[in-house]
């Protein structure tokens, strides 16, 4: 077994290094796809109305999620006059609606000028 240190690392021992790594990068994405393919029963539940309010961080009021469904911005689904939401989708939703920091919006910006063409 080769050594973990890089400073032991010599043109002889590359090749076995590199087989080393291979098969551990390997190790690694299998485990990591195994785990993306299956998905806990916990994030698909459903929630009605009022387990949303009490899921939701802010607890809205129910008034406030009527505003939200009718407008659009909240991701639901309909069955006849009961409004159902799924866990998962409203932990992206929560998610997307993460701000930017100063520094990424510079970055993004500067990029954006970078790659705009000039006439």
């Amino acid at each position: 077994m080769l050594n973990n240190s890089i400073q032991d690392l010599t043109l002889e021992t590359l090749p076995k290094a590199f087989t080393q790594l291979f098969i551990e990068v390997s190790e690694i994405k299998s485990m990591l796809l195994g785990k993306s393919n299956k998905q806990p029963t916990e994030t698909d539940c459903w929630f009605d109305l009022n387990e949303l309010c009490n899921y939701h961080p802010d607890k809205p009021s129910k008034t406030t999620v009527y505003g939200w469904v009718h407008a659009g911005t909240i991701p639901v689904h309909k069955g006849g006059k009961k409004l159902r939401f799924l866990k998962s989708e409203i932990d992206s939703w929560l998610r997307q609606g993460r701000k930017k920091t100063l520094t990424e919006i510079s970055c993004e910006a500067e990029t954006y000028l970078l790659t705009k063409k000039t006439r």
